[in-house]
C-alpha cells in the first residue's frame, strides 16, 4: 500500500466516493418513491417499478444493504484519505487533522447531501435503475442482512415495536381529497369538484337533499278532472306522485311521457288508464346515506323514492337526479342568476327564500354555513333565534348576517343575507 502509486490511490478515493453516493442515493430514491404510482407502473409491466416494489416490500432488508454498504464505502474512503494525507504532508498532527476534516466535507457533500437531493427530486430516475444492482446485492449478502435485522428486531421489540406487524395503511378519506386538491392539471379543475362530491356523499344522507313534503307537487286522485288537467299541463317535472286525499296516502308515482295516454278522444281524462299507467310507490326510510340511496336507486331499478319516517308520514321525495346534482353539479350555467330562491341584490348581499336548502346555499354562494343541523335556512335562522320573532328581526351566525323579512305562521318567508366580506353598504 506505501508503495502504491498516489494516482490509483486517488482512482480508489474517487470510486469510494461514488460508491458511497450510489448507496445515499438510492436509500432516499427508494424511500422517496410515490407507494400509489409505484404500484401502477408495476401493475403495467414496468421493469424497474417490478424491482423496486419488490425490494420495498421489506423495507428493513433494502435499508441494511444500503447501510451497510454506505458505511462500508465511508469508512474505507476515510481511512484512505488519511493514508493519503499522510504520504504528502507526513506524519504531521496538523496538517492530517485539516486533511481528514477536509474529506469529511467533502464526503459530507457529494456522498451525501447532494446525492440525497438529487434522489429526493427525481427518485423514479434514480430507484428504477439503482434497483437493478441493489437487488442482486442482496442476494449476495443476504446472511449479513438476516443476522443485523434480526438483532434490530429483537432490540426493537423490547421497547415494544413489532416490525413485523407493520403495514402500509391505505389512504383516508381527507387524504385522498388532499391528494385530488393538489392534482393540478393532471385533473381537470371540474372533475376535481366531481371526485370531491362523491367523497362527500359518504357524509350525506337523503335528509339533505330531498324535496321536503311542504315542497312535493302532486295530484290528489280524488281531485274533478279539470283540476287534474290542468295540474299535468302545468306540471314542471317528469314524475310525480299520486295521492288519495292526504299525500300520506301515496298510491303511485306518474310519469308525464305517459300523459298522451290518458285522454280520450275529446280530451277528458281516463282515469282508467290513469290507475294503470302509475308506478308502485317506493319508500325509503330518512337518514339513508346518501351513498346507499344511489346504489339502492341502481339496484331497485328506480329514479324516485318517497322518503317516509319511523312512523310511516311522508317528510319529502328524492330523486335520482338530485343525488346526480350532489356530483356533478346544478345542470345550469349560472347557479346564481338561474335560481329563484336566491336573488343577489345590487349593494352585495341575497334576497333568499327561507325554505332554501342550506346546502344549496352553500354551493351555489360557496358559502360555509352549517350543515349538521337544520337543512333549510328558516330552520337554521329559527334555530339560532331560538324562537319565533314577533317582527323582522337580525342575526348573526358566524361570518354571515342574516335579516328576517317576511313570516308565515312559524316559517321565514324570506330573508335578506350577506356575507360581511362581500357586503357594500349603500
Amino acid at each position: 500500500m506505501n508503495e502504491a502509486p498516489l494516482g490509483l490511490l486517488f482512482l480508489l478515493l474517487i470510486a469510494l466516493v461514488f460508491l458511497s453516493a450510489f448507496f445515499s442515493s438510492s436509500e432516499t430514491g427508494m424511500m422517496a418513491l410515490n407507494r400509489y404510482r409505484l404500484k401502477h407502473l408495476a401493475s403495467s409491466g414496468h421493469k424497474g417499478a417490478k424491482r423496486s416494489s419488490k425490494l420495498l416490500e421489506r423495507p428493513e432488508r433494502l435499508i441494511s444493504v444500503v447501510l451497510i454498504g454506505n458505511t462500508l464505502a465511508n469508512v474505507l474512503a476515510s481511512a484512505l484519505a488519511t493514508f493519503i494525507s499522510i504520504r504528502i504532508l507526513g506524519d504531521n498532527g496538523i496538517a492530517v487533522t485539516i486533511a481528514s476534516f477536509s474529506i469529511a466535507v467533502f464526503l459530507l457533500i457529494f456522498a451525501e447531501i447532494a446525492p440525497k437531493t438529487v434522489a429526493a427530486l427525481y427518485p423514479e430516475r434514480i430507484a428504477f435503475p439503482f434497483s437493478r444492482a441493489l437487488k442482486p446485492l442482496l442476494r449476495s449478502i443476504y446472511p449479513l442482512v438476516w443476522l443485523l435485522n434480526t438483532i434490530v428486531n429483537k432490540l426493537l421489540k423490547l421497547f415494544g415495536i413489532d416490525p413485523d406487524t407493520h403495514r402500509e395503511e391505505p389512504l383516508s378519506q381527507e387524504e385522498l381529497r388532499t391528494i385530488v386538491n393538489e392534482a393540478g392539471e393532471i385533473i381537470p379543475q371540474r372533475h376535481q369538484g366531481m371526485l370531491l362530491n362523491i367523497l362527500d356523499l359518504e357524509q350525506m344522507s337523503i335528509d339533505d337533499i330531498m324535496v321536503p313534503r311542504s315542497e312535493v307537487v302532486g295530484l290528489d286522485i280524488d281531485d274533478d278532472d279539470a283540476t287534474l288537467l290542468k295540474q299535468l299541463s302545468e306540471c314542471e317535472y317528469t314524475r310525480i306522485p299520486i295521492f288519495k286525499k292526504d299525500i300520506n296516502n301515496i298510491i303511485g308515482i306518474l310519469h308525464l311521457r305517459t300523459v298522451i295516454r290518458l285522454l280520450g278522444n275529446n280530451g277528458e281524462l281516463n282515469r282508467r288508464a290513469l290507475m294503470k299507467e302509475i308506478d308502485e310507490p317506493y319508500f325509503v326510510p330518512e337518514g339513508t346515506p346518501l351513498h346507499t340511496q344511489l346504489f339502492n336507486f341502481q339496484k331497485q331499478k328506480r329514479r324516485m323514492a318517497i322518503v317516509v319516517d319511523e312512523y310511516g308520514v311522508v317528510q319529502g321525495l328524492i330523486a335520482l337526479e338530485d343525488i346526480l346534482e350532489e356530483i356533478v353539479g346544478e345542470f345550469t350555467s349560472n347557479l346564481t342568476d338561474e335560481s329563484e330562491e336566491i336573488i343577489e341584490q345590487n349593494d352585495g348581499s341575497f334576497l333568499i327564500d327561507g325554505s332554501a336548502s342550506v346546502r344549496e346555499i352553500n354551493r351555489t354562494l360557496d358559502w360555509k354555513l352549517a350543515t349538521d343541523g337544520p337543512k333549510t335556512l328558516s330552520g337554521l335562522v329559527l334555530e339560532n333565534l331560538e324562537g319565533f320573532p314577533d317582527a323582522d328581526v337580525g342575526i348573526r351566525i358566524g361570518e354571515y348576517c342574516f335579516e328576517t323579512m317576511n313570516m308565515h305562521g312559524n316559517i321565514v318567508k324570506n330573508l335578506r343575507a350577506f356575507h360581511d366580506k362581500d357586503y357594500i353598504p349603500v
